[in-house]
């Protein structure tokens, strides 16, 4: 592969599971599926906003203040909430290390 925008190995990702593989005795109380992907469901938003550079509890906290009031039909609503929207307000947003 000669595409250099590619990273040459997925250690990246692997670093951002690894708390979940070392802890995954923790999560033996999804004893059901739908537990089991509601812990997905939500371990996926926060490793996203992370990724994304957002303070995964202000993030959250965002989300469930508005998602009840959304049209989940209503892509366009939905896509100005997604992590990486450059509409999501700054005190979603991580602040540096160090900064007040």
């Amino acid at each position: 592969m000669k595409d250099g925008r590619l990273e040459i190995d997925n250690n990246r990702s692997e670093r951002s599971i690894k708390p979940f593989v070392i802890g995954r005795k923790n999560w033996l109380f999804a004893n059901t599926p739908k537990g089991a992907k509601a812990s997905a469901t939500v371990y996926s938003i926060v490793e996203t906003a992370k990724e994304n550079g957002l303070n995964p509890y202000e993030y959250l906290r965002y989300l469930f203040e508005r998602l009840p009031n959304v049209d989940v039909n209503d892509t366009t609503v939905l896509d100005r909430l997604l992590p990486w929207s450059p509409e999501l307000p700054e005190s979603v947003r991580r602040r540096p290390s160090g900064a007040t």
